[in-house]
């Protein structure tokens, strides 16, 4: 009897575990298939367009067939040389300084800082160097947009770069001091090399964030249809 209980139950439970399979996998099942007939058509209609001309040509007037996209890239790639060069020293001394004075009330506040600049929206960050840079300079430039991303990047970079060096043994330094080496140079030959790993995962990490944002680079930078390698004017476009 018991037996004949426990198999109804069984049973039952079998066909609730089929019948939510189904209700999840059918759904699921429809949306990825919608996904792969998007990127198909993306692939098919776009796979057309792309050559060599779309990278290395620049853009054409609007109406005209043709063109490509070679002032975008250039101009990207210049904005984040100027963001990388200003934002991994800063961020690599914070990192630092956080590291050999952990606990004070200083690295706290300044700790704080970091966190809630990671806070800030990007378009403040970008209305902020409007004022700070654009103006004074009274022109869109590389320059401009790179400040407002190395400021996006800074408080990423910081608490990675600040957690990959906690993660270093305490005994390599240690090791060091014991030997007469001076904390400073510990610090820097020891400590640093061995988050290297994390420093550069931090950048990389620094990077892709900044590539993505957008909305600084309106007030900053702004934009230009055509090739210009000028750092301190690369809009043609100016405020004024």
């Amino acid at each position: 009897m018991e037996n004949n209980v426990f198999a109804g139950q069984y049973k039952g439970r079998k066909r609730k575990d089929i019948l939510f399979r189904v209700a999840v996998l059918v759904p699921a099942g429809i949306v990825v298939a919608l996904l792969f007939l998007i990127m198909a058509q993306v692939v098919v209609n776009g796979g057309k367009a792309l050559n060599l001309d779309f990278f290395f040509q620049q853009q054409k007037p609007f109406g005209e067939v043709g063109g490509g996209i070679v002032q975008a890239i250039a101009g990207t790639l210049m904005v984040l040389a100027v963001a990388i060069v200003i934002a991994l020293p800063f961020s690599l001394l914070t990192s630092l300084y956080l590291y050999e004075h952990k606990g004070s009330k200083r690295a706290e506040g300044l700790l704080n800082v970091v966190n809630t600049l990671q806070g800030i929206p990007s378009i403040v960050i970008g209305v902020v160097i409007y004022t700070w840079v654009v103006v004074p300079l009274r022109t869109f430039s590389a320059f401009a947009g790179g400040i407002a991303l190395s400021i996006v990047m800074l408080p990423l970079m910081i608490s990675m770069i600040k957690e990959s060096l906690d993660m270093v043994p305490v005994s390599y330094l240690e090791a060091a001091l014991a030997l007469g080496v001076p904390r400073w140079r510990a610090v820097v030959e020891i400590v640093v090399p061995a988050a290297a790993s994390g420093i550069l995962e931090a950048t990389g990490l620094g990077i892709a964030r900044a590539t993505g944002e957008t909305a600084p680079l309106i007030f900053t930078s702004f934009g230009n249809p055509f090739l210009s390698l000028n750092f301190g004017d690369l809009s043609r476009r100016s405020p004024w």
